[in-house]
């Protein structure tokens, strides 16, 4: 603390003193002024001079001292309720606006329950709490973002200096093209999942619900991926229960089931089985996707929705980790569930559960 603001709390103080001075010393006169004038009465006493000079000496100092002591217990008092909590809220906002989300105000034990204060330090602690969080995720995601694009970007610039060598024969050039153009796809996938994930997590993308056939949704889906099941000769199991209907978006969803297939073929190996199951259980569609490849343990499977998480680092060139945080996303925005069930060397299920109904909690979503 400065000179020139020790100066003005010592100016406040006696501004204060005065203050309580005259209006206590207003109140005590009004009230012995009273008392006297009744006293007198009822006596049929006269007063004298010498004794209202003495009446008036007697009152001034009480008035002194009743405001001595008034000011001494009120600086005490805002000394215990007012400065200590602001001086605590005040130091900690500060670092956090230096971007420290880690300090947290201890309660004040002196201020009584259900005081304001004691509320406004719950406050501030709960938001350092979630700033801390959203810092960490913030910092780790751009981590991530830096960490997956360095792969990418590091085989075209492999690839496309092999590409500049003189005399290549062309099964090497179109091997080395290939190489660039799968990195260059990857990256550019990768920025489009950053986009849609950041649009869903900010909800900027706003479903548009409307009720189609969910089966004939995930037969769809399923054909896709037709080349790649002939290719490596897995075998395709379906069990779709017919006119089962939801109402949803289809676009979102769509990404949901694109991201399980995608996944599922990508960690079965040739020869495998891949089934998909639409079946209904109460007011619910459920949608089960399971394959026989090499599965995951329980603490792989308890990150599997974090972003840029991969558990099998064999098959990182084949994703960058964002989409299955991009269905649990869309599936949290319908008002949907997802769970996972997996075992290390017999592969995973995802079981997705929608609202059949028309009203399938999406607009209590939004709102």
């Amino acid at each position: 603390m400065t000179g020139e603001q020790r100066i003005k709390n010592v100016l406040r103080a006696v501004c204060y003193f005065l203050v309580f001075f005259l209006l206590v010393g207003f109140v005590t006169t009004c009230c012995m002024m009273l008392f006297v004038s009744t006293l007198a009465e009822s006596l049929n006493v006269v007063l004298t001079e010498e004794n209202v000079r003495e009446a008036a000496k007697i009152t001034f100092w009480n008035v002194v001292l009743i405001s001595f002591i008034f000011t001494v217990a009120d600086l005490i008092r805002r000394k215990i309720t007012v400065d200590l909590p602001v001086k605590r809220i005040s130091e900690a906002t500060r670092k956090m606006m230096r971007g420290d989300f880690t300090v947290r105000i201890q309660p004040i034990a002196k201020l009584p329950s259900g005081d304001k204060f004691q509320e406004i330090i719950d406050c501030i602690n709960q938001m350092a709490e979630d700033l801390s969080g959203v810092e960490t995720l913030r910092t780790d995601f751009i981590a991530n973002v830096s960490h997956e694009m360095k792969t990418p970007l590091a085989v075209m610039q492999n690839y496309g200096t092999l590409l500049q060598e003189p005399g290549l024969d062309e099964e090497k050039r179109i091997e080395y093209a290939k190489a660039v153009t799968d990195a260059s796809r990857r990256l550019s996938d990768m920025m489009t999942n950053i986009l849609k994930l950041n649009r869903l997590e900010n909800q900027q993308i706003y479903p548009n619900a409307q009720p189609y056939d969910l089966g004939e949704q995930l037969c769809e889906s399923l054909l896709q991926y037709e080349v790649v099941w002939e290719r490596r000769g897995i075998e395709i199991e379906t069990d779709l229960a017919e006119n089962v209907t939801v109402c949803a978006d289809a676009e979102l969803l769509s990404l949901v089931w694109n991201n399980l297939f995608s996944n599922a073929f990508k960690f079965t190996g040739e020869g495998g089985t891949v089934s998909v199951s639409l079946s209904v259980s109460g007011s619910y569609a459920v949608v089960r996707v399971k394959d026989s490849g090499c599965g995951m343990s329980p603490e792989v499977g308890a990150h599997i929705f974090e972003k840029f998480y991969q558990g099998d680092s064999s098959h990182a060139t084949q994703g960058n980790g964002l989409g299955l945080a991009l269905v649990k996303r869309v599936i949290d925005i319908t008002g949907g569930e997802i769970a996972v069930e997996s075992e290390v060397g017999r592969g995973s299920t995802f079981t997705v559960k929608l609202q059949r109904s028309f009203d399938n909690g999406l607009e209590k979503n939004l709102e």
